[in-house]
């Protein structure tokens, strides 16, 4: 194979949302599983909150 025989990858390499260092295939999107233990101990504690639409608790009184 020459050097012009580069494979382009699936997806470009993203930085790691945490801490910023290039992600690891084995964590991705993380570098490491510290950085994905720390995001995943925020969706637990609530610091991440997916926002929901108000009328969704009135459509289950209506039933």
């Amino acid at each position: 194979m020459s050097s012009d025989d580069k494979v382009t990858p699936l997806r470009p390499k993203r930085p790691c949302p945490e801490c910023g260092k290039p992600s690891a295939r084995e964590t991705y999107p993380f570098c490491s599983t510290r950085c994905k233990d720390i995001d995943l101990n925020r969706w637990l504690k609530g610091v991440y909150v997916i926002p929901g639409r108000d009328d969704e608790d009135d459509n289950d009184d209506q039933k």
